[in-house]
């Protein structure tokens, strides 16, 4: 199998990010991860991004989190960020990203999780809880700030039907450019920081691939596991939940995330965050306040300032 390695030089100076990357080896290959706060605090981030960013993504979330003495953990998916990145399309599946996480998840320890999950990082991460339900364990996660995501359980939106097209249309995809579209108050360094992974196409595969692995049919692979987790969601999760929807997102916006919302059991109504797109964490500092004052864990509102 054939890795390819983004060059560190990539990342030198990202802006707001000058956290000290951490790197986890499972088999062959080489997860990043940032792991900023205490290592004995009572709440832990897990922080999971989605197509086609990396953790860079939670960088104006991150520091609201430390200042409330939260841990924040935020992993590259293989394929993306300073994670390693196999060149073959064909090698990316929902069931090897699940399962690196859940190992992720394992090898650090990590308990009493608040689950912050957005696009991919929902469709992978709002599943992860049934392995410990499944494996009698205690349960890990105590607490879920979702945004802008969804379960794969095998139906699929006309509007994700059209990016999908529009991925496979363009298996160069330009992610700054795709970014700045998103989100306009980027600036040139930041939409430098999310081109920094993807020096080539080759780099891509992960981006290439992600769009695909989404269920859109009863028996597509990761469909039954998520469908086990909505059920899991409607009627068993135990913990604090808080939902927040960028209003403006074509895809995963108000009428999927409503849907979703109806199947978190005791999930408050969402913050809607008017000018928030798909990517809404690039405004997200206010959204993990009201989360963390939510969840009862104090935070200056000028953390993220």
């Amino acid at each position: 199998m054939e890795v390819l390695r983004t060059p560190q030089e990539r990342f030198d100076a990202l802006p707001g990010f000058s956290y000290a990357p951490k790197y986890m080896q499972q088999g062959d290959l080489r997860m990043h991860f940032v792991d900023e706060g205490p290592r004995d605090a009572a709440v832990t981030a897990l922080c999971l991004h989605g197509e086609p960013t990396w953790g860079y993504l939670y960088c104006k979330m991150l520091p609201v989190f430390t200042a409330a003495g939260v841990r924040v953990v935020a992993p590259d998916f293989f394929g993306f960020g300073r994670s390693d990145k196999p060149v073959d399309d064909g090698w990316y599946s929902f069931e090897r990203h699940r399962d690196a996480m859940l190992a992720f998840i394992d090898a650090l320890d990590l308990r009493n999780i608040l689950l912050v999950c957005q696009d991919w990082g929902g469709l992978i991460g709002l599943t992860l809880p049934l392995a410990y339900e499944h494996a009698g364990g205690p349960q890990r996660f105590t607490r879920l700030l979702v945004m802008n995501t969804g379960l794969g359980t095998g139906t699929v939106t006309e509007g994700f039907k059209a990016w999908r097209s529009f991925c496979n249309a363009n298996p160069d995809l330009a992610v700054g450019k795709l970014m700045k579209r998103a989100c306009p108050a980027l600036d040139e360094a930041e939409v430098a920081a999310y081109d920094a992974p993807f020096p080539d196409q080759r780099h891509k595969a992960g981006v290439r691939a992600f769009p695909n692995l989404v269920p859109d049919h009863e028996h597509a692979p990761g469909a039954a596991i998520s469908r086990e987790a909505a059920a899991f969601w409607r009627d068993r999760w135990q913990g604090q939940s808080f939902m927040a929807i960028g209003m403006q997102d074509p895809v995963l916006g108000p009428p999927a995330m409503r849907a979703l919302h109806r199947l978190i059991r005791h999930c408050p109504p969402p913050m809607e965050v008017a000018d928030g797109g798909h990517f809404v964490q690039e405004v997200g500092a206010p959204i993990a306040e009201a989360a963390l004052r939510h969840f009862g864990l104090a935070a200056p509102a000028s953390a993220a300032g």
